[in-house]
């Protein structure tokens, strides 16, 4: 396998190949599985888009109702739903399932640990902080887009291996989507 050279963004900073990030998400996320099991992950992005990953070891997942995002938005259209998650998460990973319509934020694992407060209060809103134990359908690193109507897609692609959103953009979004929802609820 030959690796891509790298290109020269500005004067002494090398910007690896667009190639050499996907192979190397690619890996770490499979790297949450033991080594016999990353075959079958493989083979279910090959056949079903889809790969069910465990959360809590390398990251977790903070599971956010699109009402709330649309709430916030004032839209349905999957495109500017998009757009607002890539902004409000500073460009952290965002999967999206629109046969639930529901947005997976992705997060340093131990997020529902030290957030756990919160999530009991989010509960009641449909957020839900999933970590250890929890498994999470992750699309095959390509797929993104809204074009896919029933398959889960990278509202908010992995730009590169370890990439997370912060848990305090993915809270404060939360917050304001209780705000909109129920203007006289307080946090």
């Amino acid at each position: 396998m030959s690796v891509l050279p790298h290109v020269e963004h500005e004067p002494g900073v090398l910007v690896p190949q667009a190639a050499d990030r996907h192979s190397a998400t690619v890996l770490w996320l499979l790297s949450t599985l033991p080594a016999p099991s990353r075959d079958r992950a493989r083979l279910e992005w090959q056949e079903h888009k889809v790969a069910m990953l465990p959360l809590g070891t390398l990251f977790s997942a903070a599971r956010i109702p699109g009402q709330l995002v649309a709430a916030l938005t004032g839209c349905t259209e999957t495109a500017e739903l998009d757009a607002f998650m890539d902004q409000a998460l500073g460009g952290g990973p965002v999967i999206c399932d629109p046969r639930h319509f529901r947005y997976y934020a992705l997060v340093p694992a131990d997020m529902p640990k030290a957030w756990q407060r919160a999530a009991d209060a989010w509960r009641a809103m449909g957020v839900e902080l999933l970590g250890l134990g929890s498994y999470l359908g992750v699309p095959q690193v390509d797929a993104v887009g809204g074009a896919r109507a029933c398959a889960s897609y990278w509202s908010v692609p992995m730009g590169s291996a370890a990439t997370l959103c912060a848990p305090l953009a993915v809270a404060r979004l939360i917050v304001a989507g209780r705000r909109s929802t129920d203007p006289g609820e307080g946090v």
